[in-house]
């Protein structure tokens, strides 16, 4: 896609390419000028040039074929979701939102979600381009989950965890399983089917007492509290960007 012309666009508000991959955490300027050089970034579609600049109000960004993030108002978010709130902007029936908890300047929404009474990682961001990539269903990022159970899982259960469940909406893909209790297991899945990981648990007998999210792609943080937040780092975002590229679903 075309911007508009560089006669149309705020010169204030213009910056070196190699400047703004830099800003958004793609390496040193040094670093994002060799990128530029390789022929791995466009810009509106046409190959860029070392020296380019562009307006994030306007110009449309590629790195190795993918849209980025490239307005300084974008804001990324890393919340550890407590129970008793849904993942949701607003709710009809008045109950908590995670946006309860995380009061940024910004409008932003939760990248999909945790059911009411689950716990755990959640990401939140006004940058829909990486939101539509991380939740496609042809890229199968990975989430890691802690899971507690209401009696002690036979390794039989585990082996068909592993092999994938049958569920109303179809079998599942098989899922990296281990117990870390007599109760409890740790499994990731790539898909994003509606309380899933209930369901699969339900399904062969188990009711799961708690469920915490630690992990979505690359990202991980042990220090982060229920309740509490933080933003995430420029390079993070480009590692989850990356991860959720040469993951493939199913």
């Amino acid at each position: 896609m075309n911007g508009p012309s560089s006669a149309n666009r705020p010169a204030d508000r213009s910056e070196k390419l190699h400047k703004v991959l830099a800003r958004v955490g793609y390496g040193s300027r040094r670093t994002c000028e060799s990128i530029i050089a390789e022929g791995r970034v466009e810009v509106n579609g046409e190959l860029a040039q070392i020296g380019v600049r562009v307006n994030p109000d306007f110009d449309e960004v590629t790195v190795d074929g993918v849209v980025i993030g490239i307005r300084p108002d974008l804001v990324y978010v890393l919340l550890n979701k407590p129970a008793g709130y849904i993942s949701s902007v607003s709710d009809p029936q008045g109950r908590r939102t995670v946006l309860d908890l995380v009061p940024v300047e910004k409008r932003i929404f939760p990248v999909g979600r945790l059911d009411l009474e689950s716990e755990g990682l959640l990401v939140l961001t006004n940058d829909g381009d990486l939101t539509n990539l991380i939740t496609h269903p042809s890229h199968g990022v990975e989430k890691e989950y802690l899971v507690h159970v209401d009696w002690a899982i036979s390794d039989k259960a585990i082996a068909r965890l592993r092999n994938g469940v049958a569920l109303e909406d179809g079998l599942t893909a098989p899922a990296k399983v281990g117990r870390v209790a007599p109760d409890a297991i740790r499994i990731t899945i790539h898909e994003g089917r509606n309380r899933q990981i209930r369901r699969m648990c339900e399904s062969l007998g188990y009711r799961v007492v708690r469920l915490v999210r630690t992990r979505i792609g690359p990202i991980r943080d042990t220090s982060l509290r229920p309740g509490e937040w933080r933003r995430l780092t420029a390079g993070e975002v480009v590692a989850l960007r990356n991860h959720a590229l040469t993951s493939k679903g199913t």
